[in-house]
């Protein structure tokens, strides 16, 4: 673990180094199904999406360097997904394996029951290589709701994707407030 850990809101200025980390993701893994890593302007765009929708969209740093992100979002638009969300997390690749990703998720967790979701749905790209993100979910209390076979195509090779869930605010055991 890297010492003085810490998370926070993203803000605009973390968005290159929030560009960077996703854009290796994508060039380099299979994290991701793009195939071309976003410009800082896309990345910005979808930023300001998500943080206009009020979801938590998180940054963790030490000292002044970014060492990672993760952020909620909508899992789909239609009103009766309105209690689920998704998570996305990336870590930069030379600090991966240090715990950064347990600390955002945990973050992200407490904030997204705060705001009254019911459910998170974590959607992991090529499940069979992406192994440590399975472990971080199914070590949060996420279980495997689905596989879909095939579902990505990228480095010349078939991609299976992982579907986990998790309740949160006693997920469908309690009424809705609305």
């Amino acid at each position: 673990m890297i010492d003085g850990i810490r998370i926070r809101a993203a803000i605009a200025a973390d968005l290159p180094a929030i560009t960077a980390i996703y854009g290796h993701a994508v060039l380099n893994g299979t994290a991701s199904y793009e195939y071309d890593a976003p410009s800082l302007e896309e990345m910005t765009r979808r930023f300001e999406a998500i943080a206009s929708a009020s979801f938590p969209y998180l940054v963790a740093y030490s000292a002044d360097k970014i060492l990672g992100y993760a952020y909620a979002s909508h899992f789909r638009s239609r009103p009766a997904y309105r209690f689920m969300t998704e998570d996305s997390i990336y870590i930069a690749p030379d600090v991966q394996g240090l715990g950064i990703g347990t600390l955002l998720l945990a973050e992200l967790l407490a904030r997204c029951e705060a705001a009254g979701f019911r459910q998170m749905i974590a959607v992991i790209g090529d499940a069979d290589v992406n192994l440590a993100s399975a472990r971080l979910h199914a070590l949060m209390g996420f279980s495997e709701c689905g596989r879909i076979k095939g579902s990505g195509f990228k480095f010349n090779r078939w991609c299976d994707t992982l579907l986990m869930q998790r309740a949160l605010n006693g997920g469908t055991s309690t009424p809705t407030p609305d």
